[in-house]
């Protein structure tokens, strides 16, 4: 069991136009105290009513810190969407700091995933097998093996860590990807004939910009450099927004919302640092297998209208 322990890491924190998430995240962050915190909030979309109103209530709440600390801001005037503001906000995050605690503004934080994040983040701090450290678990309870962790070729956006050693790798546009070197990544780090097809098509999909986001492009540069993503045994970051941008697409799955969390001790060191394949298959099983047929659905209905079109 942890005692007299004290963050130390920074921690980053994206918002936007939700002051009431915002609010229960910031207290959160309030009890852990980090000694920097680095906001990034995108602008309020031209045309939205009201939500010029909304993003200044949010960046009030970030005037509420009143531990030690030392808070640096990077906020847009205008809107520059999920994929643009966030990717932009964490290359401003890692050329500050060398490596952070990222939060956004609907996920919110068991305080042992503070802990979890900076024994990681040091002891990891110079392996470039590793790349990232989640803090959310949708295996449902089914544990992986007696460690606190496991490594993984997934990432989750919903509360994670990491390094600018890896951050420095990571490119907006993908322009690394083709279609030949994605089928062999994506054949070498998963099993299944359904989660290759799965991966094949979201990468697709993000290459040709029918999605916006960032994560994908996060996770294709995890897959591209053969690194690895630690994800707590337990879950220790609760999704509370009921409208994020993720929840939206057709790769996201609702009932991972609000998954409850736990402690992650007692604090078992994992000494083999090796993908869990099988770890990933039942991910995939347990919340993306059904999506298959969305996307097979989508493609039949995108093939129908250009034999329509002539």
């Amino acid at each position: 069991m942890k005692t007299k322990w004290h963050l130390q890491t920074p921690v980053a924190f994206i918002i936007f136009n939700r002051p009431d998430t915002t609010a229960m995240v910031f207290e959160e962050i309030r009890r852990a105290r980090p000694p920097k915190l680095l906001v990034v909030a995108d602008g309020p979309r031209s045309g939205c009513l009201g939500e010029t109103e909304k993003c200044d209530l949010a960046r009030a709440i970030i005037e509420q810190v009143d531990w030690p600390c030392e808070v640096l801001k990077n906020y847009s005037n205008t809107n520059l969407g999920c994929g643009g503001r966030v990717s932009s906000g964490l290359d401003w995050v890692f050329q500050t700091v060398e490596e952070a605690i990222i939060l956004e503004d609907d996920c919110l934080p068991h305080q042992d995933f503070f802990y979890f994040c900076e024994e990681l983040l040091k002891r990891y701090r110079y392996d470039d097998d590793v790349m990232s450290i989640g803090g959310t678990n949708f295996l449902k309870g089914i544990r992986r093996g007696e460690s606190s962790y496991y490594f993984s070729s997934h990432f989750h956006v919903w509360g994670w860590a990491s390094w600018r050693r890896a951050w420095i790798k990571y490119d907006y546009e993908a322009k690394n990807m083709t279609k030949e070197k994605l089928s062999v990544i994506v054949d070498r780090r998963f099993i299944s004939s359904g989660e290759k097809r799965f991966y094949k098509n979201m990468f697709n999909d993000m290459k040709k910009g029918e999605v916006d986001t960032w994560d994908y492009q996060w996770l294709f540069t995890h897959l591209f450099n053969d690194g690895l993503t630690i994800i707590p045994n337990v879950n220790l970051v609760i999704n509370i927004g009921p409208h994020g941008t993720h929840f939206s697409g057709k790769y996201y799955k609702n009932p991972r919302i609000n998954l409850p969390t736990c402690t992650i001790f007692p604090w078992v060191l994992n000494l083999h640092k090796k993908q869990d394949k099988n770890a990933d298959f039942l991910l995939y099983r347990l919340n993306f297998k059904q999506n298959i047929i969305k996307q097979l659905l989508k493609r039949i209905l995108v093939n129908i209208k250009k034999i329509k079109k002539g």
